[in-house]
């Protein structure tokens, strides 16, 4: 590994760490607070947090934390229906959010400006997680990558925002999304990962792809 590569991961994990503790603090402690109110005026149980297990690096796996936009028997919700799974699946693994009846009322609106994502600035604090990155995928999700692609994807830390996210998204489906998010452990460095982070921004902004 050439020496500029080493410094670069190497800066890349200590800015991983500090703007998850900044993110934490600034960005999802305020916001835990405001929904953990609208859920309670709204008569939502349970915890404001979702959390599911996903595929990190090198397969290791590791649980991601996200604000709860969906009921509590989501799950459940989504397994009974048959027709509705089927539809998941084919949709890779997404639903359009009108035929989505898992969504609590704000869940919509904190998917669409990606609220929902916020508390992954904790997983970049463990470590599981990087800023930028293949976005992390469940172990069934697996199987849409040849085995030396599943190599390729997971030989990088997955990220809050990556190459996927800023070309679409939701719109995205497989195996288009694969090329996408194979791109990025493939050329990654320093100034791929300034493009991604503005044009993350902007896609925030003009919330174009999220579902």
């Amino acid at each position: 590994m050439r020496k500029n590569n080493i410094i670069y991961i190497g800066f890349k994990k200590i800015m991983d760490i500090v703007i998850g503790f900044l993110g934490t603090i600034f960005i999802v402690l305020p916001c835990s607070l405001i929904i953990f109110i609208i859920y309670k005026v709204k008569g939502y149980k349970g915890s404001i947090f979702f959390t599911q297990y996903r595929v990190g690096r090198f397969g290791k796996k590791f649980k991601i934390y996200k604000f709860r936009s969906m009921v509590e028997n989501a799950e459940e919700i989504l397994t009974d229906n048959k027709e509705l799974y089927a539809k998941y699946k084919e949709n890779s693994y997404k639903l359009p959010p009108d035929e989505d009846p898992r969504l609590t009322n704000i869940g919509d609106f904190i998917r669409k400006t990606s609220i929902d994502e916020f508390p992954q600035f904790i997983n970049l604090i463990l470590g599981d997680m990087s800023l930028i990155g293949p976005r992390p995928i469940l172990d069934n999700e697996l199987k849409e990558y040849s085995e030396e692609e599943q190599k390729i994807l997971l030989s990088v830390r997955p990220g809050i925002t990556g190459v996927w996210q800023i070309s679409g998204r939701s719109e995205v489906h497989y195996p288009e999304r694969c090329e996408m998010e194979l791109y990025y452990p493939k050329n990654q460095s320093f100034m791929l990962d300034v493009k991604i982070f503005f044009l993350t921004i902007k896609q925030v902004l003009i919330r174009e792809g999220a579902h």
